[in-house]
């Protein structure tokens, strides 16, 4: 009768445990953004964030959402790609407008074409259609250029995932590539933070969170026995962020020579 009893109160127990893990999955992720964006929406000022971070993002779970119609796995993990995939548009939305309204110079760049009067006349005469510049990817003028991006390389990657889906082979290396790809998450800031030799304007809570998220996320990959690239990536994103906790720690106590940000306009910056 005790069994009985005791059977009846951990059963609705487990249940609970397991509904609060995946809802952990499925938010926990962008907790870490959420005082990042009100610190930038407050001071009006992107410079401590890399919207690079945002490209990685969005490639991960992009990837990670085709590697679901490979290979099933968990529902949670799936609906934490689409909530990210948002979470980074909407970061991407505020930087942009930020750095635009910031920005002395006025010339837009662009992902695909020129769509106004005012724009030509600010343009050069000899103006291709095309305003697409390597020198300036990621760092457009409008975030509807960073939308044209990520619908062309979602509908590129989509139709090559359908024509390989059959391909055992395909499916693991684009599963291997979803991780991987997530577990470099930490690395444009790491990079930023070495090129200036200082990590002013970066929200430390969102590392320490970024840390404590990834931690949880690995554990829960190999309790629930997720595919083996999860794990290995997971690890390994552990480990960068720690690596930005220590970039943190020695900055801070041994300062270095800070790096003019006017030296280098087109290198690795926040934005």
């Amino acid at each position: 009768m005790e069994a009985g009893g005791l059977e009846w109160l951990l059963v609705p127990m487990h249940q609970l445990v397991s509904w609060g893990a995946a809802g952990a999955m499925v938010f926990g992720g962008v907790v870490p953004y959420i005082p990042q964006y009100r610190d930038i929406r407050r001071t009006q000022n992107a410079e401590g964030f890399s919207t690079y971070v945002c490209l990685v993002l969005l490639v991960a779970n992009i990837l990670r959402i085709l590697f679901w119609f490979g290979r099933h796995f968990e529902s949670p993990l799936l609906w934490q790609s689409i909530i990210m995939i948002i979470t980074m548009l909407l970061m991407l939305k505020l930087c942009t407008e930020v750095r635009v309204s910031n920005e002395l110079n006025i010339k837009r760049r662009s992902f695909a074409a020129a769509d106004s009067k005012d724009e030509e006349i600010k343009a050069p005469p000899k103006r291709s259609y095309l305003d697409f510049d390597l020198n300036y990817f990621w760092h457009w003028s409008k975030f509807t250029d960073y939308v044209q991006c990520v619908l062309t390389f979602t509908c590129v990657t989509g139709y090559i995932t359908y024509l390989w889906l059959d391909s055992s082979l395909f499916v693991e290396t684009l599963g291997f590539l979803a991780v991987f790809t997530e577990a470099m998450l930490g690395v444009p800031q790491l990079y930023r933070n070495y090129q200036n030799m200082s990590t002013e304007g970066m929200s430390v809570k969102m590392v320490l969170m970024w840390t404590s998220g990834d931690t949880f996320k690995t554990v829960y990959f190999i309790l629930n026995q997720a595919p083996f690239q999860f794990s290995i990536c997971g690890l390994l994103q552990v480990f960068v962020d720690i690596a930005i906790l220590l970039q943190v720690y020695l900055y801070s106590y041994y300062p270095q020579k800070p790096v003019s940000h006017t030296v280098h306009p087109a290198s690795t910056k926040a934005l």
